[in-house]
This record gives C-alpha cells, sequence and structure tokens, in this order.
C-alpha cells in the first residue's frame, strides 16, 4: 500500500477550522511535511477531522462514487448508462478489468479519510478535555464507515463462504508519519476482521458523540443507523433492529410530507439522519459535481443515468415517487427520464435517511421473529413508508415486500446492491456473490505492496 500517499493529504491542511478562520500552521507547509509530529494542538487536530470529512465529501467517496458505483453495478432492472465515460460503461456492464481507475481513486480517497482519523485519535490528548470524547467518536465514525465501504467494495459479502478467510482490506489502524515498507505493506483483513473492526468503532462512535451536530457532521444517531446496515449485512437482525429503533424513537426525526422534500435542499431536511455538503468548492479543480454529473439531465449534469421504463413500471400509479421524475436528454443528446432526487447542483446528498431506518426495523423485526422491537409491526412500518408515498397500504406482509420497499424508495441511492448481497438475489443473470459485483483490489496498489491478493476474476 502507498502509505505516503494517504499520510496526511493537501486538503487536510487547507481547512478551515469552524469558527477560526484558516490554521496557519497546517495552511503553509507542503503535503510532503505535514506528518503527525507537527499535529501538536486541538485546533491542529480538528483541522485534521475536518479534512477527513472533506474526503468523505469527495467524488470518489460520498460526493458521488460511493453511492452511483454500487448502482451501476446492480442498475440491470433500474437504470441505463447512455454516457460516453469507458469506465463507467465497464462497470454497468460488469466488464472492468483490475486496471479499473474508478476503484483506484475510491481505495485511494478512503484511506485518505483513515489517515486523518487515525492521526486524530493518535494526537487526542492535545484536544481540550471536554471535547476529546466528542472529537475521538466523530473520528471513530468516520473511520467505521469508511471501512465499511471498503469491505462492501472490494471484499465478498458478509452472506458469501467463509467471512474468516475472505479477504477484504487491509486494516490500517495506527498514525504513520513515513513510509516502512516491513511494516506499512499490510495483507488484506479477513472480511469477518474488518466487519469487527467497524462494529467496534460504531459502537463507540454511538457511546460519544452527541445526540446533534452540525449539518454533515455525525451524531449518535449517525452511528447507530450505520450500525443498522452492518447488523442487516450480517444477519443480526435483533441487533438492526435495536439499533434502528433507537434512531426512530429518540432521534428526533420526521418524514418530510413529500418524498420531493427530502431532496435537493442545501441543508439536512428532517429526516435526514446523515448528510453530505455539497458546494462548489466540494470537488474543486476537477470537472465532477458529485451526484449530479450522471443523475441530473443537460444542462445542470450530464445526463448519463437514464431510468428505465420498466423500473417505473414498479410503482402504483398513484404512488408519488413514480412521479419524482424528470424527462431531459443526455450529453450525447439522447433521451430519458431522470429521477428527480438530485437533479440540482451544490445540495445536501442524504447518506441516511429516516425512511430508510423505517424499513431496516420492519424487516429486521420480521425476519428475527417474536415481540417486535419498539411495539411497531413490519406492516405499520412499511405502511408509513407507503402512505407517505400515497400508495396503497398493504393488508399483509410477506419476506418479499421488503426488498420490494426498499427498490421504491430508495432507489438511485446507493442501496439497491448491498440489499441484493445481504438477500442473495441476484443483478439480472448475475448471483449476488459473482466476483464481477467486487472491485478489483487497484493494480497500482498491488505494484508497491507485494503483500496484497487480488479478487477472483482479475
Amino acid at each position: 500500500m502507498k502509505i505516503t500517499k494517504y499520510i496526511i493529504h493537501a486538503s487536510l491542511g487547507l481547512m478551515l477550522i469552524a469558527g477560526n478562520g484558516c490554521n496557519k500552521k497546517l495552511d503553509v507547509l507542503p503535503q510532503q511535511q505535514i506528518t503527525p509530529e507537527q499535529i501538536t494542538t486541538g485546533e491542529d487536530v480538528k483541522a485534521v477531522l475536518f479534512g477527513s470529512y472533506s474526503a468523505l465529501q469527495h467524488f470518489n467517496s460520498y460526493g458521488e462514487r460511493n453511492l452511483f458505483v454500487a448502482d451501476l453495478l446492480a442498475g440491470d432492472e433500474q437504470l441505463k448508462w447512455v454516457g460516453t465515460f469507458v469506465n463507467y460503461r465497464q462497470v454497468f456492464q460488469k466488464r472492468q478489468d483490475k486496471t479499473l481507475s474508478i476503484a483506484e481513486g475510491m481505495w485511494g480517497r478512503a484511506y485518505i479519510a483513515i489517515a486523518g482519523v487515525n492521526t486524530v485519535l493518535e494526537k487526542i490528548s492535545v484536544v481540550d478535555t471536554s471535547e476529546q470524547k466528542s472529537i475521538a467518536a466523530e473520528a471513530k465514525f468516520i473511520r467505521g464507515i469508511v471501512y465499511f465501504d471498503l469491505v462492501n467494495f472490494f471484499g465478498q459479502p458478509y452472506s458469501a463462504g467463509n467471512t474468516t478467510t475472505n479477504e477484504a482490506v487491509p486494516l490500517i489502524l495506527e498514525s504513520v508519519g513515513t513510509y516502512v515498507p516491513d511494516r506499512d505493506n499490510k495483507p488484506r483483513a479477513s472480511v469477518e476482521n474488518v466487519y469487527k473492526q467497524v462494529i467496534q468503532d460504531l459502537t463507540d462512535a454511538a457511546a460519544g458523540l452527541p445526540e446533534s451536530n452540525d449539518d454533515g457532521r455525525a451524531n449518535k444517531y449517525s452511528a447507530l443507523a450505520f450500525l443498522a446496515r452492518v447488523y442487516m449485512n450480517q444477519g443480526k437482525y435483533a441487533e438492526a433492529a435495536t439499533a434502528a429503533n433507537e434512531v426512530i424513537t429518540n432521534g428526533g426525526f420526521n418524514l418530510e410530507s413529500t418524498i420531493e422534500k427530502a431532496f435537493n435542499n442545501i441543508a439536512a431536511s428532517s429526516e435526514d439522519i446523515f448528510i453530505i455538503q455539497q458546494t462548489t468548492q466540494s470537488n474543486a479543480g476537477t470537472s465532477n459535481n458529485g451526484m449530479t454529473t450522471f443523475y441530473a439531465a443537460k444542462p445542470v449534469g450530464r445526463g448519463d443515468a437514464q431510468i428505465l421504463p420498466a423500473f417505473l413500471d414498479r410503482y402504483e400509479d398513484n404512488d408519488t415517487r413514480k412521479a419524482f421524475v424528470y424527462s431531459g436528454v443526455s450529453i450525447t443528446g439522447a433521451p430519458g427520464t431522470y429521477t428527480g432526487k438530485f437533479k440540482d447542483l451544490y445540495k445536501a446528498i442524504p447518506i441516511v435517511r429516516l425512511s430508510e431506518v423505517i424499513l431496516t426495523r420492519a424487516e429486521a423485526n420480521f425476519r428475527k421473529g417474536g415481540a417486535p422491537v419498539g411495539g411497531v409491526t413490519p406492516l405499520e412500518d412499511i405502511n408509513e413508508v407507503r402512505s407517505r408515498a400515497k400508495a396503497t397500504p398493504l393488508l399483509v406482509v410477506t419476506s418479499n415486500d421488503f426488498a420490494d420497499e426498499r427498490f421504491r424508495e430508495l432507489a438511485f441511492e446507493g442501496d439497491r446492491l448491498w440489499t441484493v448481497k445481504r438477500l442473495k438475489l441476484k443483478v439480472g443473470n448475475l448471483n449476488y456473490n459473482d466476483p464481477k459485483l467486487v472491485l478489483p483490489v487497484p493494480q497500482s496498489e498491488r505494484d508497491v505492496n507485494p503483500n496484497l491478493s487480488q479478487n477472483q476474476g482479475y
């Protein structure tokens, strides 16, 4: 692993400390000179933390690819690719190879964020004692969700095979100032061990985070919502129901009156549990504008991803989610239908919404059996989400209803692939554990780290 690329990225040194202007020490140090030893004050530590948040905003992370690449991999039944970028077309067609630059970008941006939070945790003692717990918890939240994404994209699903032998990604939990090959060229950890670390980090985060925080920063319920996702992947339904129920019961979130009000906002909506803020600076220096780049028609975006008519047929005619689309053309002039979720530039990207957590509690309670956690039946939960969309209430709920409702409610938000994998469904003709539904370990990383194995099929 090219640790030197990920120690403290230049963006970490250029972040503004909230309310205090620019951190001059970090601002003037060249990237190659910023080492953990030079992080000596609480403000330095906060700057590094905010730098890791900045890494999440990038198009190689939650600013786009963590969601969009998952949709492309799972997209055979919901969207079509009409764009000109070869790499994205390869992913959509499941024809990517080991040189896929998309995988390299996602891997690299993830370890940039991890390097930052590892430094925060190492240097937490220089932070004011009144803030140490919450700052450390934010760092662990970021590390937890980043490793969760890494294990999802680069490892076989938890539901496939032996999690103790299936390989995921290197676990790097310490801050490293200089690159030492014998020490830092780590092999890939097992899927099981990465999941254990994710759960530990998110559990610690939930215990240390405040119940509310600034938009784009983690709070207690952000961590619990991600924990619910993790437990669902593992099939630990009682734990998933408990985590989801705490978010629903105590988080103070409410479904917006319409699906339209949950998107294209400059700040978090009432149902947003965690968001990524997007501004003109989120991907400065690139031609990328996050999710709108591909999901918005011209002239706002490129319009490369269009909705398949057959997918819209999955909605009832009176379902307002079916109408949350618009007609437009792509950059190549191809006419098509586009989701309304990402039609405006520089708006908040919802990463976890209350409707997802309600559907999670519903499914987890159904699959675990017995008395429902929270005292609300799975049928009541799923109908709450359907009611907002004006869909006909279900009279009974079956095992298949949960995936179907997630596909409708969370369409184009990066959820479909993970639902398919954990429930062992198919993407077109591909099984849930097909090697082409896992990204390649970047060849550029393997070239410098002989301990990194490659995924099957690459």
